[in-house]
């Protein structure tokens, strides 16, 4: 068999069985009238479960789960919002909502994730906030973000729209700051088509968030149809959540796959020097999202040029994402070098529930045939 003639390999897609396609006929059928939120509900407290934190609140997606959260917060024009530079533009636009200022700092070069020595550097009187992304699955030095949160007041958030199964010293990434957003986009391990969710143990914002999630309507006003403020439209439905439900059920298979996947990528190129994978580390676990290869600088190897050969064989990658601060509209910060660098000579890998072993060869096939 010719290369051009193998199966096409998709850099990701979602896991559905026929619980999913239950739990979503269920939900149209009979998903109505005082039924409505059935599964909302269910969906919401199976997730709380699983983060081991107080309060969610299921969403149309992780963006409109930050822009409510930054608003409670009561963030505003002329704000400063720390976030790492490699991210994707859903993290900083929420801040862009609501006037406030994004402050792009480089990333750590092993982790891709905050480098928090740079993030005290940003710190004045105008910062609001930090928000840690735990970029592809990939951990952040939480404890060191939260000592800095600490001393300066200011609030931890947690992106964790890629961190789905990842842990940090036995807590589930997404319960240690003041909140965190997650993705159910259709590309996640977890998958809702789209969907997001807030999470929090501070009951003073869940309840702003709440309110602000219903178009402003107070759970306690007892007047019909009456806003006690303007606020939002960013619900998940009632189908999006039942195909969630199914998905909790199988969360620890899902992110378990993900895992043994990484896994099976480094068994095949961790003996190359030249290559860096998401890192592991004791009492952390990667969520191992997006399996990702960047690699050395002195390789000479470019984004482009792993793209081109991919696409030879039919094989989706995806690049890393640009820094934020080389759009267009945003003022360049060409200080922050390992976002900077990082992202010309990195690409994602192919990950997926029934991805097979010879799959994972292929890949491993283009990564060694640049690397030879």
């Amino acid at each position: 068999m010719s290369l051009k003639s193998q199966n096409k390999i998709s850099y990701t897609k979602p896991s559905i069985t026929s619980l999913e396609v239950a739990y979503a006929t269920d939900a149209a059928e009979n998903g109505w009238g005082e039924n409505c939120y059935d599964y909302i509900n269910k969906f919401e407290n199976l997730f709380s479960i699983y983060l081991g934190v107080k309060y969610t609140i299921a969403t149309s997606s992780c963006t409109g789960a930050m822009h409510m959260g930054l608003c409670a917060l009561n963030i505003k024009k002329n704000d400063e919002i720390i976030l790492a530079d490699s991210n994707w533009i859903a993290t900083a636009a929420p801040i862009h909502y609501l006037g406030a200022k994004p402050i792009f700092v480089d990333i750590l070069e092993d982790t891709w994730c905050l480098d928090p020595d740079k993030v005290k550097r940003a710190i004045n009187s105008n910062t609001k906030a930090i928000i840690a992304t735990h970029l592809y699955g990939n951990v952040c030095a939480m404890n060191e973000l939260i000592d800095i949160g600490k001393k300066y007041n200011i609030p931890i958030i947690e992106d964790s729209a890629e961190a789905i199964g990842g842990t940090y010293h036995g807590k589930k990434l997404g319960s240690l700051g003041l909140f965190s957003t997650f993705s159910f986009h259709g590309t996640k391990t977890l998958t809702t088509g789209e969907g997001g969710i807030f999470a929090t143990n501070d009951s003073n914002l869940y309840k702003k968030v709440l309110r602000l999630s219903n178009h402003g309507r107070d759970a306690k006003q007892k007047r019909q149809f009456w806003p006690d403020e303007i606020g939002f439209k960013y619900k998940m439905s009632n189908i999006q959540a039942s195909i969630g439900c199914a998905q909790m059920e199988r969360i620890d298979e899902l992110t378990l796959r993900k895992q043994s996947i990484l896994r099976k990528y480094k068994n095949r190129l961790g003996g190359f020097k030249e290559i860096s994978l998401n890192p592991e580390f004791s009492n952390i676990t990667n969520g191992a999202w997006m399996p990702t290869v960047v690699f050395a600088k002195h390789t000479n190897i470019k984004r482009k040029e792993l793209i081109s050969a991919f696409n030879k064989v039919s094989i989706d990658a995806r690049v890393f994402f640009y820094p934020l601060s080389s759009l267009d509209f945003f003022e360049s910060c060409e200080e922050n070098v390992n976002a900077w660098s990082i992202a010309s000579r990195a690409i994602n890998l192919p990950s997926y529930h029934d991805m097979e072993d010879s799959d994972i060869d292929r890949v491993c096939d283009i990564i060694i045939s640049f690397l030879q």
